[in-house]
């Protein structure tokens, strides 16, 4: 197995091979396939209550009138939560999208709103495949628990300047004092006007609750609550079923916050 460099809970399944593939595919079939990975349209589904209607006006959709968002998709990998949230495909879409080498090299739907996507992933091989295929227009490759490195303090400088952050099952892969720095640098916005930006995210159960909980502290240290919603993630692997006797399904709660403004 690939070591990616990423930190897991020691209870929870490792796919540090999947990621260093050059597309999605494995990571179709041995994720979103073999294990019901089904959480994307419930992300798709609480971005479309508590954040399109805000972005499509700030947009000035459907005329165009308005000024293109910055959009960041942080822990990206190759993009699937990008594809459910600005481009509006369901689980199935993406899947079908995905399904074979050639389909993945384009994405079958078009984008809700205008918006530039950064990619932001510890996986080179993950943020290439979403540049070339028109999933992210910008990209930054970042062990972010190196705190001391360039490309950390660039994503904080893109956080700052973000209009929407998402960051979904991943944010237990970061170490609390990184998930600080990069909340901090949404929520006091960048060089600008401070404008209103809106934060998707979500928590994993049953791996590490307690980190959970702490970082749902920093979140509310810095941001304002939306809205909240529990659902399904993924069916769990054997290895995780083993570890958590009688337990089938990994579960979310999702969270949308947004930016403090004067």
């Amino acid at each position: 197995m690939t070591n990616t460099g990423v930190k897991t809970d020691e209870k929870k399944q490792h796919f540090d091979d999947i990621y260093v593939e050059s597309t999605p595919v494995p990571y179709k079939t041995r994720i979103l396939d073999a294990l019901d990975y089904v959480s994307d349209d419930f992300n798709r589904q609480m971005f479309d209550a508590h954040i399109l209607p805000w972005a499509a006006a700030a947009a000035g959709c459907p005329k165009g009138s308005g000024r293109e968002l910055n959009f960041v998709d942080l822990c990206s990998c190759f993009g699937n939560t990008t594809m459910a949230t600005i481009y509006g495909m369901t689980y199935d879409a993406i899947r079908e999208n995905w399904s074979d080498e050639t389909k993945c090299r384009t994405i079958q739907s078009t984008r809700r709103i205008p918006v530039n996507v950064t990619g932001i992933d510890i996986s080179q091989p993950a943020l290439d495949y979403g540049k070339t295929a028109g999933l992210y227009d910008d990209t930054i490759c970042s062990n972010l628990n190196e705190r001391s490195t360039a490309e950390y303090e660039q994503v904080k400088k893109v956080m700052g300047d973000a209009d929407i952050l998402l960051s979904t099952a991943a944010l237990v892969y970061l170490d609390l004092e990184t998930i600080d720095g990069i909340i901090k640098s949404f929520a006091e916005g960048g060089d600008e006007q401070k404008e209103e930006g809106y934060i998707l995210v979500n928590f994993l159960n049953p791996f590490a609750l307690e980190k959970a909980d702490d970082t749902k502290k920093i979140l509310l240290k810095y941001l304002d609550f939306v809205g909240s919603r529990a659902t399904r993630h993924r069916r769990m692997s054997e290895l995780e079923q083993r570890n958590y006797p009688g337990e089938e399904w990994s579960l979310l709660e999702l969270w949308v916050l947004k930016r403090r403004t004067p």
